[in-house]
């Protein structure tokens, strides 16, 4: 791995965790009505992509990280619509 993938990776792992606070606070609580469904759905979109650009430019830190933030961000909009229904 050459020093442009373990920025990547390192800037990809700083980003992926960074949403884990939330879900962790939102299972906790069970309170979203402060979270927005539909900017987690655009960020959700926009890491897909980056997931897919990853997989064309064969970029592994790409792929990885953004597949963990995606199934992090899939995660949130479960919680968001799942304990949104139950209030």
């Amino acid at each position: 791995m050459n020093s442009t993938d373990l920025i990547g990776l390192l800037a990809g792992i700083c980003v992926t965790v960074s949403v884990i606070p939330q879900i962790y606070k939102v299972w906790k609580t069970k309170k979203v009505k402060a979270i927005s469904l539909v900017t987690f759905s655009m960020l959700t979109v926009g890491i897909a992509i980056w997931v897919v650009y990853g997989v064309l430019k064969d970029d592994l830190p790409i792929i990885v990280t953004n597949s963990v933030s995606l199934c992090l961000n899939l995660i949130m909009i479960y919680f968001i619509v799942y304990y949104e229904k139950e209030n």
